[in-house]
């Protein structure tokens, strides 16, 4: 199958487990791939027969900048779940990263990825 990826996504927000990291807020990262059918697109040359990468942004956007959650296992769920949602896509794999997670010690980020696929349920409000 064939993918279209955007890496390194970057957005303000305020997620976390606890209080003063909701308050102080911080840059999250967002990759995701879709799982769809190029073909069309790769002969036509029409966005119409892709997925527009634009849209693709607004939701990871949407997510990332909308309530506050606690788990970064949350926000990608419902990253997931949106993109699930537009035409031709059949599979997602999302991660989202923290950059200096609250982990009691140094680290780089931490990091949650999650793959979901059309057929599986994607929530109570998918279509």
């Amino acid at each position: 199958m064939d993918r279209i990826v955007l890496k390194d996504m970057a957005f303000f927000a305020r997620h976390g487990v606890l209080a003063e990291e909701r308050e102080r807020g911080g840059v999250f990262f967002v990759d995701v791939e879709l799982e769809c059918d190029l073909h069309p697109a790769g002969h036509s040359d029409d966005l119409a027969d892709t997925v527009d990468y634009r849209e693709v942004y607004r939701r990871v956007e949407a997510v990332l900048t909308g309530p506050p959650k606690q788990l970064l296992e949350a926000l990608a769920e419902d990253v997931a779940h949106s993109l699930l949602r537009l035409a031709g896509v059949e599979a997602v794999r999302v991660e989202v990263r923290k950059p200096h997670a609250d982990v009691g010690g140094p680290v780089a980020y931490a990091a949650v990825q999650v793959e979901r696929r059309r057929t599986a349920r994607v929530g109570p409000s998918a279509v």
